[in-house]
């Protein structure tokens, strides 16, 4: 095997491209740059921002550096395990903090509900009049807003306006179509809920909600998606002045007795939702609230899940709430409730909120300590996970754990869903490996490097013709030159049959000399 190895230039931190930018066509961004993103930067109708992966942008803190795509507008934005796409703090290790710049949001055209019954509305954060539109007319419940694949997002969630109620989610949803693909996203440190979707069809998989200030899993104005492999993990000394839940679900905003069409129906299956309680004795601040708050007439459902370590596990709020557990419209079912302080509760006294468990009728698991779910370490994050900090399984079951069978795929609800044997976020594959980062505080922010690197694959090459005989795609090591020659980063590329070279990206491994495999 041939190989030579040559390294492209690396331009410095980018200031220009996304300052308040207006996108209307096609914005491709480069990952040996880092983008400082300022202000409100919005991809309109039409427009298009192409994110390779490995890229980084910084978000601004003194202008709220936000990203928004509009209704019509598309971001490409596809990572992958070795070369995430990470939008986070432009602070240094130690001074990260939630709120440090805007955040990410999506806005599409696929159905909504509102209080007043109009098919749009403003999205929240921007103050009355100020924010864009999503919903509205023609309703499209199959659009598209892009793709988010591989991508971090850290230290988001900023007060846009300086009013109280303004402040917008690490990542948020308005109106988002099913044909939008959003697959491995972390948010990590938002300053309000780490995701919230208002309306919408959007289906979402493989999720990380970690350290919010909020809400972890906040549902709106008639979202109907189907969200399946989740992990929300909490800070015990980070949480919000509007009491911070697991999931939170409502019809709309402030409305208890509003039943508007489509109604809030959002289906959850295989989320691992871990609360700050480690010991169902701990005194921990009264802001703390539910693993799931059910309220406002939401029809929100879940399956195949683990609540642990809330002052409340479950809570139905309200008549409308009661009457749909009830007549079977909200189910929850074989799910796993331990170390929670109380099982369920319900505001408003009509009924009896843990009889809606129905540990017996549907299958779940009621434990009264955390640890009698034998997950590895869930809550082996104070102060924080040690650096590296890309490879932890703390939220895996253990051999014996109850959480590594008991699931159930047979209800119609769960038609599209991927039929696992396990509930909880994972099984024997830890799908946070590499991409994801549990100590975004102090880590370093990488800077991609491209090689070029050309490679003759033995008996690939043809001398009759003098080229490969096809393009293979190879994937390249790199390791320590001392035993034991540890691998500190990867990348793949494709080896093209004519010029016997790939580009490949780096960005974990520090200056040094390596190995090459």
């Amino acid at each position: 095997m041939l190989i030579s190895f040559s390294r492209e230039t690396i331009a410095l931190t980018d200031s220009t491209t996304l300052n308040s930018t207006n996108i209307t066509g096609t914005l491709v961004l480069s990952k040996t740059t880092k983008y400082l993103m300022k202000g409100f930067n919005y991809v309109q109708n039409g427009g298009v921002i192409i994110i390779p992966a490995g890229t980084v942008i910084l978000g601004d803190y003194i202008t709220k550096g936000t990203l928004i795509i509009t209704r019509g507008g598309k971001i490409i934005a596809d990572g992958n395990a070795e070369n995430p796409i990470i939008f986070t703090s432009e602070r240094p290790a130690g001074l990260r903090a939630p709120g440090d710049w805007g955040g990410l949001i999506l806005l599409g055209r696929a159905g909504i509900n509102t209080v007043s019954g109009a098919d749009s509305a403003e999205i929240e954060g921007f103050g009355p009049g100020l924010g864009p539109i999503y919903g509205g007319q023609p309703r499209i419940d199959n659009d598209s807003s892009g793709v988010v694949r591989y991508v971090r997002i850290e230290f988001a969630g900023i007060n846009l306006t300086g009013i109280s109620g303004n402040e917008i989610n690490g990542m948020t949803f308005g109106g988002v179509g099913s044909r939008t693909v959003i697959d491995y996203v972390q948010v990590s440190y938002s300053g309000d809920d780490s995701y919230e979707w208002f309306g919408g069809t959007v289906s979402c998989k493989h999720l990380i909600a970690f350290k919010g200030v909020d809400d972890d899993w906040d549902t709106d104005n008639g979202f109907r998606g189907k969200i399946q492999f989740g992990l929300s993990v909490r800070d015990s000394g980070i949480y919000d002045v509007s009491t911070s839940n697991g999931f939170e679900s409502d019809n709309n905003v402030n409305s208890p007795t509003n039943f508007n069409n489509p109604r809030t129906k959002p289906i959850f299956s295989n989320m691992t939702v871990v609360g700050p309680f480690a010991e169902t004795n701990w005194s921990l601040n009264s802001l703390w609230g539910r693993g799931a708050h059910e309220r406002r007439n939401s029809l929100m459902s879940v399956y195949n899940s683990i609540v642990m370590g809330w002052k409340v596990g479950y809570r139905f709020d309200g008549t409308g709430v009661a009457a749909a557990a009830t007549g079977d419209t909200i189910q929850v079912r074989n799910n796993i409730f331990g170390g929670n302080v109380t099982l369920a509760d319900n505001a408003a006294n009509t009924f009896n909120g843990p009889g809606f468990i129905q540990t017996t009728a549907y299958s779940n698991t009621v434990f009264t300590n955390n640890s009698s779910i034998q997950l590895i370490n869930p809550f082996g994050i104070y102060p924080n996970v040690p650096l590296p900090a890309d490879n932890v399984n703390y939220w895996m079951p253990a051999g014996g754990s109850p959480a590594l069978g008991g699931s159930n795929f047979s209800n119609p609800n769960l038609a599209g869903f991927e039929n696992v044997s396990y509930v909880g976020a994972f099984g024997s594959t830890n799908w946070t490996y590499r991409w994801a980062q549990f100590n975004p505080q102090d880590y370093v922010i990488p800077t991609t490097s491209n090689y070029f690197v050309t490679v003759i694959p033995e008996a690939f090459y043809n001398l009759s013709t003098g080229r490969l005989n096809s393009k293979d795609t190879v994937r390249i090591y790199l390791r320590r030159n001392f035993s034991p020659y540890n691998a500190v980063d990867s990348s793949i590329a494709v080896i093209d049959d004519v010029n016997f070279t790939g580009k490949f990206g780096f960005h974990y491994a520090t200056s040094g000399t390596y190995y090459i495999q």
